[in-house]
């Protein structure tokens, strides 16, 4: 026993260790290519054929061998054309003469063969870039869930690993006149090192599930730039170039609504930084009014608008602040799943709109909580204009190779590439480092070294993390505690409750229980709630998955946590059913999780309103 804690305290120490290593600019993206959608792009989104690789020959032959020549899906050849002038040549592939695959969008939805499928799929699209002498071109991808490969015309250009998060390659040398073939690897195969590791509560959603494009910046561009509003009543952010030009370049930022400039000039690196008073006619973001200015980025030759909201989020005592007024946050947790019977997770305005659109018009909220991962941009970009506050995360998820630095660094690399997308998110006010992790010393250090990072990232924004309850029975009925050494880490705790649901406790017992939390934090109920069939019903409301039972769920729950003095918010779970291959129940969910106050197809269930109701009242 005493060895088994002295390797896992050295681990932890070996976990810290390396965390120190890794500091805020190692975790900087090559190319941050921030509000990019608002440079000259070509989107390469649409129809790509594809091509299954179940045993990987395209990447490696056996014993780890380089891939034979015959199955390499990323060269640039004609394989039709080769066919057909005959002799000795042989090549098992033809991604030119593929089937066809919408995209952004999962392949789990394409055909029911491949609805399960968990491995490696070969992308291709063609396409003709325009003509622009003297810019630099770039490839950007929204999102590649797990791991990708990426070859443009033969050439690789570069990998990534993490599903939820974007990044950018130049590739300005490699593209050609004419006529130009991108081959995409994707392996959604997840593992022990891999964040999150292979067994979850959500669906594989294999593919490109975000937008591809093309983006076009000057020789020397701006790769980065913010604009935050601090406690101090100041206005703060900088300019980050890129190029062969950094030194000494006279940049500015305007905000012409405001009538306000700042100007710089950038160091040795391509570093500029603002610091301005705040003008009196500033309207501060809120749910209420989320105000957003356009926000004009210069240098040189580059000018960059992107659209921003000013406000300020802190924690005194128990309370959160949002513009130095108290706040309780009315939410729901939600995943990026959109409405409909086969979903693909193919985000679009109109489908996040439908999603957020029943959290801040039907429910009456405030906040949402994006689970369990980076949701799309277009999703905290829409959060932004309607005015609800985010819970944002990365799938540090039940459980990870905790006492390996190597696994530590994934997630702080996908931690920096979400931070550095979203920074400039007024709606963002709360990074999560996890959620439901056992508690021991080296997932303690691990999850202090992602807080660390997310603090040093971002100072302006609030650290929580959704956290397993201890529980104690005796004489004196049910008390549950928050017992984590995380909590010295956080701004905000959050706990997931699901009594009444999972174990032997009634609905009636859960309204007796007992909490004994520390009372100078803010405290949010991150996830409670209970699985229900749309259209089930059974009015004894003793039946699990029926609609009755889930609505005394909820009303026994709210009233257990209103008793709660520290309480200032909850996102229950969830908003709308989802699929997981966890749920296999062949009369209730059949790879449904049912836990939806809405159906997949947008079905309300009667504890929707009870939360509705809740939230008027609150």
């Amino acid at each position: 026993m005493k060895l088994s804690r002295m390797r896992k305290a050295l681990a932890a120490a070996m976990v810290c260790m390396t965390a120190s290593v890794a500091s805020a600019q190692d975790l900087r993206p090559e190319f941050v290519l921030t509000a990019s959608h608002a440079r000259a792009s070509e989107d390469l989104s649409g129809i790509w054929t594809y091509g299954l690789d179940l045993y990987r020959t395209g990447l490696t032959d056996i014993n780890g061998w380089v891939a034979k020549s015959r199955m390499q899906r990323f060269r640039d050849i004609d394989v039709e054309a080769e066919e057909a002038k005959g002799g000795t040549t042989l090549l098992e592939f033809d991604m030119d003469r593929g089937p066809q695959m919408d995209i952004p969008g999962a392949w789990n939805a394409v055909e029911p063969e491949l609805r399960y499928y968990n491995g490696l799929v070969w992308f291709q699209p063609k396409f003709t870039p325009q003509a622009r002498e003297g810019e630099r071109a770039f490839l950007r991808f929204g999102a590649v869930n797990y791991k990708a490969y990426i070859y443009l015309n033969g050439e690789e250009v570069g990998r990534h690993e993490g599903g939820y998060t974007p990044f950018s390659l130049e590739v300005t040398d490699l593209l050609r006149e004419g006529e130009n073939r991108l081959v995409v690897g994707v392996d959604s195969e997840h593992d022990a090192q891999s964040i999150p590791t292979p067994i979850t509560d959500w669906d594989l959603y294999g593919g490109i599930t975000r937008p591809v494009e093309l983006v076009y910046t000057p020789e020397t561009f701006i790769d980065d730039a913010t604009a935050n509003l601090t406690t101090e009543e100041r206005i703060k952010g900088y300019i980050d170039l890129r190029g062969p030009e950094l030194a000494g370049q006279d940049v500015e930022m305007s905000i012409p609504e405001l009538d306000l400039t700042a100007t710089a000039t950038t160091d040795d690196a391509g570093m500029a930084t603002f610091d301005v008073a705040v003008p009196e006619d500033l309207e501060l973001w809120s749910p209420e009014t989320p105000k957003l200015y356009d926000v004009e980025f210069r240098a040189g030759e580059d000018t960059l608008v992107d659209r921003i909201g000013f406000r300020t989020v802190e924690v005194n005592g128990a309370d959160i602040l949002l513009n130095g007024e108290p706040i309780f946050l009315k939410g729901i947790s939600m995943h990026e799943e959109e409405f409909g019977t086969n979903p693909a997770r193919r985000i679009t305005e109109q489908a996040a709109r439908a999603l957020l659109g029943e959290v801040k018009d039907g429910l009456g909220g405030n906040y949402v909580r994006l689970s369990h991962y980076p949701h799309s941009d277009v999703t905290v970009r829409l959060a932004d204009e309607m005015g609800l506050l985010v819970w944002s995360e990365i799938p540090v998820y039940w459980t990870a190779d905790w006492e390996n630095p190597d696994v530590l660094r994934k997630a702080q690399t996908m931690q920096a590439e979400m931070i550095y997308r979203d920074r400039n998110r007024a709606s963002v006010i709360i990074w999560s480092v996890g959620n439901e992790t056992p508690v021991d010393d080296a997932r303690t250090a691990f999850h202090n070294s992602l807080a660390d990072t997310a603090r040093e990232l971002d100072p302006d924004r609030l650290i929580s993390a959704a956290l397993l309850v201890k529980r104690t029975d005796d004489e004196n009925g049910t008390t549950l505690s928050i017992n984590d050494p995380l909590l010295d880490k956080l701004d905000v705790l959050a706990v997931n409750f699901y009594g009444g649901w999972y174990g032997e406790d009634t609905l009636d017992d859960v309204a007796k229980m007992k909490w004994d939390t520390p009372l100078d934090q803010p405290l949010l109920f991150s996830e409670f709630g209970a699985d229900a069939v749309a259209g089930f019903h059974d009015a004894s409301v003793s039946k699990k998955f029926s609609e009755e039972y889930q609505a005394a769920f909820y009303e026994s729950t709210l009233a257990m946590a209103s008793g709660l003095p520290n309480l200032r918010g909850m996102s229950p779970w969830i908003l709308k059913d989802f699929q997981s291959p966890r749920r296999e129940h062949p009369v209730y969910q059949n790879g449904w999780n049912r836990k939806g106050l809405l159906s997949e197809t947008g079905q309300k269930k009667m504890a929707y309103d009870v939360l509705a109701d809740f939230y008027r009242d609150h």
